[in-house]
């Protein structure tokens, strides 16, 4: 996995940083105190869900499509506020059920900011250093939370830090934490707004991920075309990065979708 990270993922030292040490501490105890809980924000295209896939590829033998990993989307299955009630009666019982049939399960949480707020308290008594929680040892699970709140504050602190001339290796978890709490964890729009989650700080690992330069994102486009089987010929590479927006307005330093739009506009040019 961190060679993996280190080779396939563009842009996001810190990111690689801070998920290999929350995942060796973590599997490397045979007795964790509790699951092992991390947070990703970061704005489209930064990597998000692609570093969550690939956690997941190397911790379970089927991958994403393990009956030991679980996936949940707000607009897929929390999609009604009048429900509220319901779903968390309904994901309290899945979380219990899944983690009875086997302790190391994993759990993730796509779109955070799209949570209905107050939903996801009902999994704090998951999350936390006790022994049992009804009848079920859940201290080996992992939770992963992603969320595109808190990418607009992480490009802001990227930027400034860029006049500032600090070099993106340099850019540490405390130049952003304090932009990503205010964001994500002080919004009432989030789905952390005013959580049990936040409160108890249950949240092991905030992982941010950094805004995508142009030469990250020519990297983007060149494993895109190797992955497709296509000819990587330069003047295409140029051309499909030239083509991504970029901002600030003025010295358009970072892509404004990431590498998300890559793979479809490769297809203009074959």
């Amino acid at each position: 996995l961190e060679f993996d990270l280190a080779t396939n993922l563009v842009g996001q030292p810190l990111v690689r940083q801070q998920v290999m040490k929350g995942l060796r501490e973590f599997l490397e105890n045979p007795n964790p105190v509790k699951p092992l809980v991390m947070s990703f924000h970061g704005s489209t295209g930064t990597g998000k869900t692609y570093v969550s896939s690939m956690l997941i590829r190397y911790l379970f033998q089927r991958g994403l499509q393990s009956p030991y990993v679980h996936h949940f989307s707000p607009i897929v299955h929390f999609p009604h506020a009048e429900q509220i009630e319901q779903y968390k009666e309904s994901l309290r019982r899945w979380i219990q059920g899944n983690l009875t049939n086997c302790g190391r399960s994993a759990f993730l949480f796509d779109e955070m900011d799209k949570m209905h707020p107050g939903l996801i308290d009902v999994i704090i008594p998951f999350l936390g250093p006790s022994w049992v929680v009804y009848g079920t040892n859940y201290r080996k699970a992992i939770f992963i939370f992603i969320s595109n709140a808190g990418g607009e504050q992480i490009n802001n602190v990227t930027l400034a830090l860029w006049y500032a001339r600090k070099d993106r290796e340099e850019i540490s978890l405390q130049d952003l934490e304090p932009a990503i709490s205010k964001a994500v964890f002080e919004n009432p729009e989030s789905g952390f707004w005013k959580s049990g989650i936040i409160n108890e700080h249950l949240i092991d690992f905030v992982v941010p991920f950094l805004p995508l330069k142009h030469h990250h994102v020519k990297q983007c486009v060149i494993s895109e075309l190797v992955q497709q089987g296509l000819e990587v010929r330069p003047a295409v590479v140029q051309e499909v990065a030239d083509s991504i927006p970029y901002f600030p307005e003025e010295e358009k330093l970072f892509s404004s979708t990431g590498c998300k739009t890559v793979a479809s506009r490769i297809s203009f040019f074959f």
